[in-house]
């Protein structure tokens, strides 16, 4: 099989970070075209990762002309993802969007109608499904050992952790603050591990109230004139059709000894639970009357001197991404998954905002 030919929009950090090392080191696809609206950033990037003649641009309209290119990663602010997404989509190819979606729901249902349109695949790059800890957990969840799931708490909690570069703090271009950029992740997760995507009714609120939010920043302060009015915190009560009841906390500073990281959910089953907890789980259930709780080992090693395979969960996003082109299979991440997750989110600020619940009806 010819080596599928991906082009990448946005060479800003999270190209650099995930999508383009982790493509490179999956060694599958050849990476050829480059946009960003700074040349030298796209140009960097085709140096550092492209194909010999891989192309650069900083118009991605230019780009999607381009008719060898099988697939696009969308790597811009989240103001872009959609028509970025549609467009390309359009164009013919499969397109995998960093997360979140979209900033608006209405922007995600458009990506998942013009997904069903084209005919392309289109996927969100919410790489916390592929850590070991949520693939085990989810070996759990299909054999039963949780019986239904009627309760979670999905956590996203960092003490101090407010990002300042980028647009991260321009609410024009993200659409808030810690919800959307790592609340998303654990929600994500959650809502994928209950495999439950149909919200009821959700309660939401949003603080701002940390006075002191650059002070022990790990990424430094911030000019008087940025994060003016992104939330610290946001906090969401969401009731499924089904009944059951998911509570997800975010924050990117809050005054806690007890910071939980993106990606960590605590589940509760009717015959059994499991947490994941800054990526080890454990699992607990009653056993011949007795209290059970399991600590699995999820490192590959366990013979003197091999550590085994280690593969970071962006790598394992990006292979079974092409798995998912190359066989022409679903991808793990179905924007219609996504895009619930895009319309709870936009659900807690709506509520947080007006102080009613958010109903859903579908």
């Amino acid at each position: 099989m010819a080596r599928l030919r991906i082009g990448i929009i946005g060479c800003g950090g999270i190209a650099n970070g995930k999508h383009m090392p982790s493509l490179k080191a999956v060694d599958r696809a050849d990476l050829v075209a480059f946009c960003d609206l700074i040349p030298e950033r796209a140009e960097k990037a085709a140096k550092e990762y492209g194909i010999e003649g891989a192309k650069v641009y900083t118009d991605y309209r230019e780009m999607l002309k381009d008719e060898t290119i099988d697939v696009i990663h969308v790597c811009t602010p989240n103001r872009s993802h959609a028509d970025i997404s549609i467009d390309a989509l359009n164009a013919g190819k499969h397109v995998m969007c960093e997360k979140p979606m979209a900033k608006t729901a209405a922007d995600a249902r458009r990506m998942v109608g013009a997904a069903k349109k084209s005919g392309k695949k289109l996927t969100i790059g919410y790489q916390h499904r592929h850590k070991p800890a949520s693939q085990y957990v989810k070996a759990c969840i299909e054999r039963g050992d949780l019986g239904e799931i009627y309760y979670a708490k999905a956590y996203a909690i960092r003490r101090r952790g407010t990002p300042n570069w980028g647009v991260f703090l321009n609410e024009y271009e993200q659409g808030g603050g810690p919800l959307i950029d790592i609340g998303t992740h654990s929600l994500d997760v959650t809502l994928y591990l209950m495999n439950n995507y149909k919200p009821r009714m959700v309660v939401g609120t949003r603080y701002k109230k940390v006075e002191n939010a650059d002070q022990g920043n790990p990424w430094g302060g911030w000019g008087p004139d940025e994060n003016t009015t992104l939330e610290d915190a946001a906090f969401g009560f969401i009731v499924m059709e089904n009944g059951a009841t998911i509570t997800l906390d975010a924050t990117w500073a809050l005054n806690t000894d007890n910071p939980i990281p993106e990606g960590s959910c605590r589940l509760c089953g009717s015959k059994g639970g499991a947490s994941i907890l800054r990526d080890q789980v454990v699992t607990n259930k009653v056993e011949f009357g007795r209290q059970v709780t399991v600590n699995p080992d999820l490192s590959a090693g366990g013979v003197a001197f091999y550590d085994g395979v280690k593969e970071t969960p962006a790598i394992t996003e990006q292979r079974r991404w092409l798995d998912a082109i190359e066989n022409d299979t679903d991808p793990v991440v179905l924007p219609e998954q996504a895009c619930v997750v895009s319309e709870i989110l936009e659900a807690i600020y709506t509520s947080a905002k007006t102080g009613e619940p958010v109903y859903f009806n579908r």
